[in-house]
């Protein structure tokens, strides 16, 4: 169970991305039943470190305390040719003992140099991503996704990318209810998953295309039902072409990994929150069996539904939704 994160600063750190790990896990939520993080910064040796943004952040810890953490988060860092040793030996000290490692944005290179990223798939910033397969071509990049689970290493891209694989890892330790309710605090969506496009390739305009949440509302309420391309288009009032490619546009996804995705949210709530038979669980969230439940929860979330409801019912946090 991840009790303990530590975040690697170097000079020239980018204080948005530190500041979303920072948010994601040095946050007191104790108050909402939410498990609460032994949280510290470290540097190569404890005293300031410069920012990005012109300012300095003072730093407590040197990189010893690296050997404490189950999470080791590295921010967006200057994209040097070489990073230190110290730092990229702590680093690998820290996975082979068991830790994971969560990288926002550039911070993937300090994962490529370090020799995680070999043999693995792992995404960074779209900007990037070129020059990390070019610098580390052992690493498997994806260049268009949000972030990759790749156990124990998560690698995510831009900004907004680095909550949403920090929800990820919430959702993944703590279950969908502590994940929606950190996402409540922190107002951004509770789900985006990590194959969801970094950005869209051919922007809407407001005047080309009504707004597709009356659709998105209809879809999350009819997921134990039939949410084909040919349904959905005609909610929309759309051909079966057009919608999908609108879709797509709008959301950076397609209306199928949508559902599934929405889906596998609904089943992870009722698993925590009750105690259906495994049929009826797939029913209502729309996967029609639970072989079907299975195969979806062994291929996204690496469990099964009898193994996360296992995992997630007896810990659910009391959570205030006021």
């Amino acid at each position: 169970m991840m009790r303990n994160v530590a975040v690697v600063v170097l000079d020239g750190v980018a204080a948005f991305e530190l500041g979303v790990l920072c948010e994601a896990f040095g946050l007191d939520r104790s108050d909402q039943g939410l498990p609460n993080f032994a949280f510290d910064l470290c540097g190569l040796r404890p005293g300031p470190v410069s920012t990005k943004s012109g300012f300095d952040i003072s730093v407590r810890h040197g990189l010893d305390r690296l050997d404490e953490a189950d999470l080791v988060g590295v921010p967006a860092m200057p994209r040097g040719d070489t990073f230190p040793d110290e730092l990229l030996d702590a680093l690998n000290a820290a996975v082979d003992r068991g830790a994971r490692v969560l990288s926002v944005c550039s911070g993937a290179f300090v994962l490529g140099a370090a020799g995680l990223l070999d043999g693995r798939r792992c995404t960074t910033h779209w900007m990037y991503s070129d020059e990390l397969a070019l610098r580390y071509p052992r690493a498997k990049v994806d260049p268009g996704v949000l972030y990759v689970d790749d156990d124990p290493i998560i690698t995510s891209a831009g900004t907004a990318a680095g909550i949403d694989a920090s929800l990820h890892l919430w959702r993944k330790e703590f279950g969908a209810d502590s994940a929606a309710a950190v996402a409540r605090r922190m107002v951004v969506p509770p789900h985006r998953d990590g194959g969801q496009a970094q950005f869209i390739d051919t922007p809407i305009r407001a005047s080309d295309v009504p707004t597709l949440s009356g659709v998105l509302e209809y879809m999350s309420a009819h997921l134990d039902e039939d949410l084909g391309v040919e349904r959905l288009a005609a909610v929309a009032s759309m051909s079966s072409r057009t919608f999908a490619r609108r879709f797509r546009d709008e959301t950076g996804t397609t209306p199928y990994e949508w559902v599934l995705s929405a889906r596998l949210s609904a089943a992870q709530r009722m698993l925590e929150r009750g105690d259906d038979v495994l049929e009826a669980v797939a029913a209502r969230a729309g996967f029609g069996t639970a072989a079907v439940m299975r195969h979806h929860f062994a291929r996204r979330l690496g469990t099964t539904p009898r193994a996360y409801r296992a995992a997630f019912r007896a810990q659910m946090p009391v959570v205030d939704r006021g």
